[in-house]
């Protein structure tokens, strides 16, 4: 199993910037319902893209800044980073083969 790093305000710009892999960043709160169903697909993913990808996880609730800074205004959001920007966003609970799709289609 790939283990999925646990950011939040202090460290997030290192995680998402540092490295050189694309990030996979799943925002989400312990409250949120569609964040529990996210949640076990994200770490398909990070089992299944592991060599070519980095997954991360935010709860917003802990790192309100790094949510603000994002301009993460629902979730879960998914957000793949590449040399500390963005680039693609997911807003909402997927299926596998939606979230397998949205990786491949941006890494």
């Amino acid at each position: 199993m790939t283990a999925i790093i646990e950011v939040n305000d202090s460290n997030f710009e290192a995680a998402v910037s540092q490295n050189g892999k694309p990030v996979l960043v799943d925002f989400w709160a312990p409250w949120c319902g569609p964040c529990k169903t996210v949640g076990p697909i994200v770490e398909e993913i990070a089992d299944e893209f592991g060599e070519e990808l980095v997954v991360a996880k935010v709860n917003v609730d802990d790192s309100p800044e790094t949510a603000a800074r994002m301009g993460i205004r629902s979730i879960p959001t998914l957000a793949l980073f590449r040399d500390g920007g963005v680039i693609a966003r997911q807003t909402g609970a997927g299926s596998l083969g939606q979230l397998r799709t949205f990786v491949k289609g941006n890494i």
